[in-house]
C-alpha cells in the first residue's frame, strides 16, 4: 500500500465494488425476458414521472399499472405528463383504482406491482423501501435515500434483506452509470493525473421552487408542499443537490469520508414560510488518508453558478467536462465517447438486471454517499467537527413520529410565520 500503484490499483479494485454491488453473494431473482414486468410509481414529482418514462422506455415489456403521491393533484399532473410522452402511451395503463394518494398510499401501489420507483422526499424512503422489499419487490430509489442517520441505518439493513431476497436495487445517482464518468474515473486510477492531491465538488445555481400557501392547508401540508425547504423532507442541498459530485469522488476514492467541518448560513432567505433551510455550504471533507473535499453549495438566484466534480493531482488537474490538463495546461484527456443519457442508462441497466442479465444491489454506496452528505449538513448547522461513526450511530431524528395531514411536525413556525434555523455553536445534531 505505500506503493503509489498499488494504492491505485486498490483503489480501482474496491471501486468497482462501489460502482456496482457491494452486497453480494446472493441469488438474484430471474425473470423471464419476455415477461411483463409491472411498475409502481411512488412519488410524482417531476423526478418520478421522469423516472417512470425512462423506465417504460427499457422495454416495450413493461408497463405503469399504479401511482402513488401525498397528493392527488400532483398525482394527475404527472399523469397526463406521461401519457403526452411519445413512444410510452401504449404501456400506461393506470385506471382510476389504482391511483392513490395520501400518506399510505405507497402500500396500495406496491402490491400491484414487480418494480417499484420510489421518487417521493428522502424521509419517506426507509419505510416505502422496508415495505417494497418485504413484499418481493424490485426497487429504484431517487437519492437522498433518507433525512438522518436513523432513516440510513434502516435503509442499510432492507438492502441486506433486499440481497438475501435477489432483490434488485439501483439508486438514483445516474453518474455511476454513465460511461463519461466511468472512464474518467478510470483514469484517475490509472494515474493520469498522477496522485491524487484534493477534489473540489460544486453545486452553484438558482432559488429552489417555492409553492404559496394556501387557504386551509395544515401545517403538514405546507412543509411536504415545499419539501425542498425543510431539513427533515430534503435532508439539506449537501443530501438533496451536492450528493451527485460528491459521490463522485467518494467513488474515485472507493470509499468515504471519516470526518467534515463546514458552514453556512441563510444569505437570501428570509422571513415567513422559507423553511428551516440553509441556502448555502461550504464543508470541508477528510477521508482516511486524509485526502480532502471541498464541496461548495448555494442555490440562490442572481449568483454565479458552476457545477461538478474537479480533482487536482501531482501531474494535472480537471474534471469531465473540460478533461485533465497539465499545470502547464496541455490536455491530458477529454471524454471522446458517446454522450448517452445516464437516467436512461441506470433504468437500462435495472430492467436488465431484473431480466437476469447480472444482480445489482446500490444501497450500500448510495446509502453511505447520503450518509456523507448529512455529515456535511450536521457540521455546518452545529458548527462542530463530525466524525463518520458517531454521526452514522446518532439516534437524533428529525422526522415526525406521526405522518399526517393534522400531526405537526417538528418543526413548526412561531407567530410571524418564521422557523427556527439553526445556528452554529447553539443548536446540536
Amino acid at each position: 500500500m505505500k506503493n503509489s500503484t498499488s494504492r491505485r490499483e486498490f483503489i480501482r479494485n474496491s471501486s468497482l465494488l462501489a460502482g456496482g454491488a457491494m452486497i453480494s453473494g446472493f441469488p438474484a431473482i430471474k425473470t423471464n425476458k419476455e415477461a411483463m414486468l409491472k411498475i409502481a410509481l411512488i412519488g410524482s414529482g417531476s423526478r418520478g414521472a421522469g423516472a417512470a418514462a425512462q423506465a417504460l422506455k427499457t422495454s416495450k415489456n413493461a408497463k405503469l399499472v399504479a401511482m402513488a403521491d401525498a397528493f392527488r393533484d400532483r398525482l394527475d399532473s404527472s399523469y397526463t405528463s406521461l401519457t403526452k410522452v411519445p413512444g410510452i402511451q401504449d404501456q400506461i395503463d393506470v385506471p382510476e383504482k389504482h391511483k392513490f394518494s395520501g400518506f399510505d398510499a405507497y402500500q396500495k401501489a406496491t402490491e400491484l406491482a414487480d418494480v417499484v420507483l420510489l421518487a417521493t422526499p428522502a424521509p419517506f424512503r426507509p419505510e416505502h423501501f422496508r415495505f417494497a422489499v418485504e413484499m418481493g419487490k424490485h426497487c429504484f430509489l431517487e437519492k437522498p435515500l433518507a433525512s438522518d442517520a436513523p432513516g440510513i441505518r434502516h435503509v442499510l439493513e432492507t438492502g441486506k434483506m433486499a440481497a438475501s431476497k435477489g432483490l434488485n436495487v439501483v439508486v438514483g445517482l445516474q453518474n455511476r452509470y454513465d460511461p463519461a464518468y466511468q472512464e474518467m474515473v478510470k483514469r484517475i486510477h490509472d494515474g493520469a493525473i498522477g496522485d491524487l492531491i484534493s477534489a473540489s465538488c460544486y453545486y452553484n445555481v438558482g432559488r429552489v421552487n417555492l409553492v404559496p400557501r394556501q387557504a386551509g392547508w395544515t401545517e403538514m401540508e405546507y412543509q411536504v408542499r415545499n419539501w425542498r425547504y425543510f431539513n427533515w423532507l430534503w435532508a439539506g442541498s449537501p443530501a438533496g443537490l451536492q450528493i451527485h459530485n460528491d459521490d463522485v469522488v467518494n467513488w474515485v476514492k472507493g470509499g468515504f469520508p471519516v470526518k467534515v467541518e463546514g458552514n453556512g448560513g441563510r444569505a437570501a432567505l428570509s422571513g415567513p414560510d422559507h423553511g428551516d433551510i440553509y441556502d448555502h455550504f461550504f464543508d470541508e471533507y477528510e477521508y482516511a488518508d486524509g485526502f480532502k473535499l471541498n464541496s461548495q453549495i448555494r442555490h440562490i438566484t442572481g449568483c454565479w453558478n458552476k457545477g461538478g466534480s474537479f480533482f487536482y493531482g501531482t501531474k494535472g488537474h480537471g474534471g469531465l467536462k473540460d478533461g485533465f490538463k497539465d499545470y502547464k495546461g496541455n490536455l491530458i484527456w477529454k471524454y471522446a465517447g458517446k454522450q448517452e443519457n445516464p437516467y436512461q442508462l441506470e433504468h437500462n441497466e435495472l430492467f436488465a438486471a431484473i431480466r437476469g442479465a447480472k444482480y445489482i444491489n446500490d444501497t450500500e454506496w448510495g446509502a453511505k454517499s447520503t450518509m456523507s452528505s448529512i455529515m456535511g449538513r450536521m457540521a455546518s448547522h452545529s458548527g462542530q467537527l463530525i466524525e463518520w461513526d458517531a454521526a452514522l450511530s446518532s439516534t437524533e431524528s428529525i422526522v415526525p413520529a406521526k405522518l399526517a395531514w393534522d400531526a405537526d411536525p417538528l418543526v413548526m413556525p412561531n407567530e410571524k410565520g418564521e422557523y427556527h434555523v439553526p445556528v452554529p455553536g447553539i443548536d446540536k445534531v
